[in-house]
Parts: structure tokens; C-alpha cells; sequence
């Protein structure tokens, strides 16, 4: 049997956990670049009865899946994947299995990005690095206000944090309810109130036909132009293009990004070089930790297809 893992872009995916159970009874293919070309990728993964995939890098829909007749079972990092279509592996056969996973990374990183982009850390450190000191002057936190988008369990331990910084948390989504707010110890207020008050602005929302876009032309050009906006969720929530000309101008401080529209991002893209942007490789859940538990079961999932048993089914 053959066995191709994609987008280990870190090369890591063979020691993060044991293969013995499966390396014994199959062949495993690491591509560590990510294939955007659709003949490349059929090409890679011909022949291949599993493909494991690294969270939603690699699309996989039924053109994709048309032209792969081997395939049987498809394996995804995380209990759910976005980005393949399991009604249209069903309908051909193809298992979909799914590993644990847990949110705190992305917590951690959220306000990585937000310490980042206030204090202007990336650019204070280059500066030492080239010889240099002070170029640029930060921003507090403390007596601010934290708006969170999505108070979900990332959004609710991003608003947690907030406290320890001495800053005050609103918060908006299209269900939240004061209570739950409150649970999280922030303030229910309307989506408009939110971009217009907060000085940090952080996104928390799961991708869907209601939430993309959700950040656009509107909620920019109601943020003070002393605040940041901060993206660990997923990129097209935002209006890239709006973005763009918003921080382009000057009309938001800056942004912390970790999530874009395409990825990984194009090499011309000016959130690579505009200077009031952080911009992250989608590391929200890039830990050493977290792999080791994508990993052994994804180990795991393959082990029990392989005996013919079936572990942690991803819903359609």
C-alpha cells in the first residue's frame, strides 16, 4: 500500500510520532512542498491508496478525486476539515478519518500577534539585528479595549487573557448571547459599536457562506485609525483587498496576520512589505506538541483502516 503525506512543510511529520504500525505493511511518501498545480498533485499522489493531510492546505474535491481510482482513505489532521468534501469521498468509496486536536496554540499565538504589531517587536528586532536601536514607539495595552469577533473557545480565551493586560473586552457575534458574553468576562455590544470602540480588533469566526467577508470596507473604515486588527482565524473573513488599501493609507494602525486568502501567501503580496503589518505562516497550531497528537493518530487511523476497523469518522 502507499501512503503520501502532504504539505509537511517542516519536514517533520515522520518524527513527530511512531510509523512503525503502519511503515510495516506500507510504503510512506513525505512531499514537503505544498502543490497548488492539479495535474502536479494527481501526479504526486498517483497510485496512492491513503493521503494524510495537514489541516485544510490541500483542497480535496471530486475533480480531484475522479482522477485518483486508488485512493480509499483520506486522513486529516484536526476532527474536521473545511476544505474536503466528504460527501463526495463517500460517494466513491473513500473514508475520511480525523485526529483530536486542541485550541490553546492559537490562543498563545493570538496574542503573540497582538504584542507584535503594538510593539512593534519584528521591526525593533530586525533593527538590532542590522546594528541599529530604537526606531519606533509602541502602544499600551492597559486601559484599552479588546474587541473580540466570535467568542467561541479561542475567542473566549483570547478575552481571558485580555485581563491580565489591565484591558477592558467587547465582544459580537451574529449569536452571541450578554450571558455568555459575560462568562467570558467581556461586554455584549452591536457589530458596528465594536469596530467603532476597540483599539485591538481580533477574529474568532468559523468560515461560512455568513461570515466571509464579514470584516470589510464598512467595519475598517469604522476602526479608529490608532487601532490594530489581529486575524488567527481564516483569512477570507476579511476583505483582503480592503485590508490592503486600509493599512496602505494609514486609516488602522496596523494589522497581525496569520491566515490569508491564499496560502501560502504569494511571494508579491504586499502584506509581505507593508510596514505596519505581522504577517505569520498560518502557525496558529504549528507546535511540537500538537503535531505529536496529529500525527500518532493519524498513525493510528491508518493502523486501524489497514485491519479493517475505522477510527474517529469525520462528519459530513
Amino acid at each position: 500500500m502507499r501512503v503520501v503525506v502532504l504539505d509537511d512543510y517542516q519536514g517533520v511529520a515522520l518524527s513527530s510520532a511512531d510509523w512503525s504500525p503502519v511503515a510495516a505493511r506500507a510504503d510512506v511518501d513525505v512531499c514537503r512542498d505544498h502543490i497548488d498545480d492539479p495535474d502536479e498533485l494527481v501526479a504526486r499522489l498517483g497510485g496512492a491508496e491513503v493521503v494524510v493531510l495537514m489541516r485544510e492546505r490541500t483542497p480535496v474535491g471530486a475533480d480531484l478525486l475522479d482522477r485518483l481510482p486508488a485512493l480509499r482513505l483520506v486522513v486529516t489532521t484536526g476532527p474536521r476539515n473545511a476544505a474536503v468534501d466528504v460527501a463526495a469521498c463517500r460517494a466513491r468509496g473513500v473514508a475520511v478519518c480525523g485526529t483530536g486536536g486542541y485550541v490553546d496554540p492559537t490562543t498563545e499565538l493570538t496574542w503573540g500577534l497582538i504584542l507584535a504589531v503594538t510593539k512593534r517587536i519584528p521591526e525593533e528586532a530586525a533593527s538590532v539585528r542590522a546594528g541599529g536601536w530604537q526606531r519606533s514607539v509602541g502602544t499600551d495595552l492597559a486601559g484599552k479595549t479588546l474587541g473580540v469577533v466570535g467568542l467561541g473557545r479561542i475567542g473566549a480565551g483570547v478575552a481571558q487573557v485580555a485581563a491580565a493586560f489591565g484591558m477592558s473586552v467587547i465582544a459580537w457575534s451574529q449569536n452571541l448571547t450578554a450571558a455568555r458574553a459575560a462568562e467570558a468576562g467581556a461586554e455584549l455590544v452591536g457589530k458596528a459599536d465594536l469596530f467603532g470602540r476597540a483599539d485591538v480588533v481580533t477574529l474568532h469566526l468559523v468560515l461560512g457562506d455568513r461570515t466571509r467577508g464579514i470584516v470589510g470596507p464598512a467595519e475598517l473604515a469604522a476602526m479608529k485609525p490608532t487601532a490594530f486588527l489581529v486575524n488567527t482565524s481564516r483569512g477570507p473573513l476579511v476583505d483582503e483587498p480592503a485590508l490592503v488599501a486600509a493599512l496602505e493609507r494609514g486609516a488602522i494602525a496596523g494589522a497581525g496576520l496569520d491566515v490569508f486568502e491564499q496560502e501560502p501567501l504569494p511571494a508579491a503580496h504586499p502584506f509581505r512589505t507593508l510596514p505596519n503589518v505581522v504577517a505569520t505562516p498560518h502557525i496558529g497550531y504549528v507546535t511540537a506538541e500538537m503535531y505529536a497528537l496529529f500525527y500518532r493518530e493519524v498513525v493510528e487511523d491508518i493502523a486501524a483502516f489497514l485491519d479493517g476497523g475505522l477510527l474517529r469518522e469525520v462528519p459530513a
